[in-house]
């Protein structure tokens, strides 16, 4: 298999560009993978994220989350309404928020490794 740089594919993917050039879109819409980049015509539809970019941003958001909930309980003994006002908004724009970098990350990382048919030198299957 051709060497494909890891951090390079992560970072372009979590910035939503092709993990290939870098420059073509990732996304057609907000979680949609593109079949091809439209830049370098890299093929993109052997990509097979499905669910583990909510479970890995439930991971993270969980950790971050908690924690500061945690520690701001401890600290300042707040009444439950600020804990309802401060954490959950900033549940849901954590975890909308992440969706995106971390499946592009995660088709980035498919992609280097050469998983799904994304190897050029293997045998195609999906």
């Amino acid at each position: 298999m051709t060497h494909r740089s890891l951090s390079q594919a992560l970072t372009r993917g979590a910035r939503a560009k092709c993990p290939n050039c870098g420059e073509g879109r990732l996304f057609d819409g907000f979680l949609t993978v593109e079949p091809v980049c439209r830049r370098c015509g890299e093929d993109l539809s052997h990509q097979r994220a499905d669910d583990a970019p909510p479970y890995i941003v439930m991971f993270i958001v969980g950790h971050v989350v908690v924690g500061l909930l945690l520690f701001y309980e401890v600290a300042y003994q707040p009444p439950m309404w600020h804990h309802a006002a401060i954490f959950l908004p900033l549940t849901v724009f954590l975890s909308i928020g992440l969706l995106r970098p971390v499946k592009g990350g995660l088709v980035g990382l498919q992609w280097a490794k050469g998983m799904h048919g994304f190897d050029p030198d293997g045998d195609r299957w999906t």
